[in-house]
């Protein structure tokens, strides 16, 4: 890696995704994400649990989502789709529009499709190789990064995916959030640490690239739990990481545990000192795809420093400086 000289110390840069990318491509490459209405999880749909997870503003909790269209909700079980068509109209509509501001404010040439939201390998196999084909045909697309949960992927989706890889750079993004399986439980997860290893093992097997999502300051979790989460996650020879706090939101279950005094969400502090002690031990190998997040709207509820993207990643850079890093 290039070194920086900052003063007179000598610092490293963390290795995000997007040196990855340059590294690799020789160029810059941009994720676009993408929500596809219809997907939904099997811990919102009754599946595996009721409700979702604590922190997940879903239908069972806002009468807005509700509302939204379309009602019908995909299932693997269920092969027909009436709102395919729909969906791949979504699915064009939203990598124009954000291909095309990307391409005149960075110009930016090549694109990794990222179906963020909900749980994207969940629907039946048809309707998953028709959206995924159809993304790859787009102009200056060069692969796929696919949101997922470990208990919504099989066999089958594991092999095509590494059939597309053969061609195209493929990511699946896992939610571990935690390895601890009480913390699982608490936050109502629908499964537990033993099963998420099992299939990540399965999907680097198949030579697939692994990002894996951890989030920091879960209901009772201390930070040596979250560095254990996060120790137990680079053994299993993942290839990129994602860091996220969690914040509370309006129409969650987390809602009512928050508002009882029951669950203190992590301070800006102890979030950012934990994310650079995670950085620090990174191999240089792993890429870093966040970290952090939050979210400027009325429905944040707490804390409010996730409210100022831009402040919290101030703040990290400053403490990563400190120890030799610059992102």
């Amino acid at each position: 890696m290039n070194k920086k000289m900052t003063g007179s110390n000598k610092t490293k840069p963390v290795f995000t995704i997007g040196r990855y990318f340059k590294n690799k491509f020789g160029e810059k490459v941009y994720k676009i994400p993408i929500s596809i209405s219809g997907f939904t999880c099997p811990n919102i749909d009754g599946t595996v649990a009721k409700g979702g997870c604590t922190f997940c503003e879903n239908d069972s909790f806002s009468p807005n989502l509700q509302k939204k269209k379309p009602t019908f909700k995909l299932h693997p079980s269920k092969p027909e789709n009436p709102y395919l068509n729909e969906q791949l109209k979504q699915l064009e509509v939203q990598f124009l529009a954000t291909k095309n501001k990307l391409e005149k404010k960075f110009g930016v040439g090549k694109f990794i499709v990222y179906f963020q939201s909900f749980t994207n390998t969940y629907a039946p196999m048809a309707t998953l190789k028709a959206l995924y084909e159809r993304a790859l045909e787009f102009d200056n697309v060069i692969g796929l990064s696919i949101g997922t949960r470990t208990d919504c992927v099989t066999d089958e989706i594991l092999d095509y995916l590494a059939d597309l890889s053969k061609d195209k750079e493929i990511w699946v993004e896992y939610g571990i959030q935690s390895f601890y399986d009480i913390t699982l439980e608490e936050i109502n997860r629908g499964h537990d640490c033993s099963s998420m290893k099992d299939w990540i093992i399965k999907t680097k097997q198949k030579g697939l690239k692994v990002c894996g999502h951890l989030i920091y300051g879960l209901p009772n979790e201390t930070q040596e739990m979250m560095m254990e989460s996060l120790r137990q996650t680079l053994e299993l020879n993942i290839d990129s990481i994602k860091f996220h706090p969690l914040y509370v939101v309006k129409n969650t279950m987390l809602t009512k545990d928050y508002k009882r005094g029951n669950f203190i969400p992590i301070t800006e502090e102890l979030y950012v000192d934990t994310v650079v002690k995670s950085i620090q031990k990174l191999p240089d190998n792993i890429s870093v795809q966040r970290m952090t997040a939050g979210i400027d709207d009325p429905s944040l509820l707490s804390p409010m420093w996730c409210k100022n993207k831009h402040q919290q990643m101030l703040n990290i850079r400053k403490a990563l400086l400190k120890v030799g890093l610059y992102y």
